[in-house]
């Protein structure tokens, strides 16, 4: 074999290196299956849920996730973070008169307290998170 060959040939053994993922998990953060779920979880929830009505195909809404995500994990329970797909659940967005994606709402005992239209930036996020969970207290 030439030097070359050697050179570039796969290793014929594993480095037995395995990713381990060490952070929390999130149970802050779900994702609404029914309508019966989204009742139970957030309508008649006393602590306040931030609502993310997103849709898998809008970019916005994919650059908005890890952000909104971010913050929620920041406040360590205070506040839980519900996600509906508005095409799995168009029923929720119309009860909600989503028009546009994304849409943050802040529920708490059933009723909006706060929305938050379209992209924002992490800081923007925090501030409002940080809002709706004074508000509560």
């Amino acid at each position: 074999m030439s030097a070359l060959a050697k050179l570039f040939r796969a290793p014929a053994v594993s480095t037995g290196i395995r990713s381990i993922c060490t952070g929390a998990a999130r149970f802050d953060i779900f994702k609404i299956q029914s309508p019966q779920e989204f009742d139970e979880k957030v309508k008649n929830s006393k602590d306040p849920i931030i609502v993310d009505f997103f849709a898998t195909w809008c970019g916005p809404c994919r650059m908005l996730t890890p952000r909104i995500e971010s913050v929620i994990g920041e406040q360590k329970g205070k506040v839980k973070l519900a996600k509906v797909d508005i095409d799995e659940h168009s029923d929720l967005a119309l009860d909600y008169e989503v028009a546009s994606v994304p849409v943050l709402l802040a529920i708490r005992n059933g009723k909006v307290e706060q929305r938050l239209v379209g992209l924002q930036d992490t800081d923007k996020l925090r501030n409002w998170v940080e809002n709706v969970v004074k508000e509560g207290k």
